[in-house]
């Protein structure tokens, strides 16, 4: 027997003794040791005997080759640790999950839904170390619109400037994630309370800036007067101040993908000024963390709302610099989340 055949069976008998040892009692779980066990038995079965492995050689037509069977053993391998990563994203999907939903508990209780802080038309602000902009921001959202009284909602999402402080100084209401994980999931939080304070219309927009609270308006109105349940605002329709070309590429680019696996027109899937209605959005299923822009549209699209696009003005960062990353990055990203939940 070669030594590399004494190492391989000395590994898969020292990794069968570890199976049994991990698994042997209160972490036991009978598939995990199965398959690890499994795994085991082969390298000793194929290191004692590697005809074993003659018949998936076969198989796969392999008996040719000089290599057929360590290529045989490759190619099994791959497809096994394959499901295995996959059973593990599986897992670490369901933690995250249930970590979510811990997180928006916590930020429900530490909410005072009886007090007078809901109003029919709320403004949900994710903010992540904004305060600059918060300041210049904050004092020009509209009291009411269309008689409709109007309130604020920002959820600091871990912030660690004067974020919080800011708020506070204009009389609005904070609600504070203990650490950053991304604008999605700081929405998802205000959403949550909205719901279980009774909350009418919810708007979002980012606390960059960028958005112009002087067109809150025109994506309420039509969804006031019951013409649509979600209204998106689109700097395509509207305008914008000189951006970033490849950003603005990117727009239309994957407005265009969007418009093609929905078969209804969207010109901004990355806006997150919009405005809707809470009772109709129960149906929508959001799990994105960050890139989650296209989420809602894409949802609430599939799920028969009523969605239109209304001009909007977008502006440049006003202080700080954007945290959405490197274009190529983020445009990789947000093309996984179009296909992913439009998949789902």
């Amino acid at each position: 027997m070669s030594g590399l055949r004494i190492v391989g069976l000395i590994i898969g008998i020292l990794g069968f003794i570890c199976t049994f040892l991990v698994y042997r009692g209160p972490k036991w779980k009978r598939l995990n040791f199965i398959f690890f066990s499994l795994i085991n038995f082969s390298l000793i079965a194929i290191t004692i005997n590697p005809n074993v492995v003659n018949f998936l050689r076969d198989l796969l037509s392999l008996q040719k080759y000089q290599y057929g069977r360590i290529i045989a053993l490759l190619i099994a391998s791959n497809i096994i640790l394959m499901f295995f990563s996959l059973s593990t994203a599986s897992k670490v999907e369901n933690f995250r999950l249930q970590f979510d939903q811990l997180v928006r508990k916590l930020g429900i209780g530490a909410f005072d839904i009886t007090a007078d802080k809901i109003k029919p038309i709320m403004i949900v602000i994710p903010a992540y170390n904004e305060a600059a902009n918060l300041r210049y921001l904050l004092p020009r959202i509209p009291a009411e619109i269309n008689g409709v009284n109007v309130g604020v909602l920002v959820i600091d999402d871990g912030s660690i400037d004067q974020t919080r402080q800011i708020v506070l100084e204009h009389g609005h209401t904070i609600v504070s994630n203990m650490i950053n994980r991304g604008g999605g999931a700081a929405l998802r939080l205000g959403y949550d309370i909205l719901r279980d304070s009774g909350g009418d219309i919810c708007v979002t927009m980012d606390a960059d800036g960028q958005h112009q609270p002087e067109d809150i308006a025109a994506l309420v109105s039509p969804i006031i007067r019951d013409e649509f349940d979600v209204v998106i605002g689109s700097r395509i329709l509207g305008a914008r101040e000189k951006d970033n070309p490849i950003r603005i590429a990117g727009v239309h680019l994957f407005g265009a993908i969007i418009s093609s696996l929905l078969g209804k027109r969207i010109t901004d899937p990355s806006s997150g000024f919009r405005a809707f209605k809470m009772d109709r959005i129960k149906s929508i299923d959001l799990y994105e963390d960050q890139y989650h822009t296209s989420e809602l549209i894409i949802e609430a699209v599939k799920k028969g709302l009523r969605v239109k696009e209304e001009p909007i003005t977008i502006l440049k960062r006003q202080f700080g610099k954007s945290k959405k990353g490197r274009d190529l990055i983020y445009g990789f990203h947000f093309a996984r989340i179009i296909i992913k939940t439009w998949w789902r």
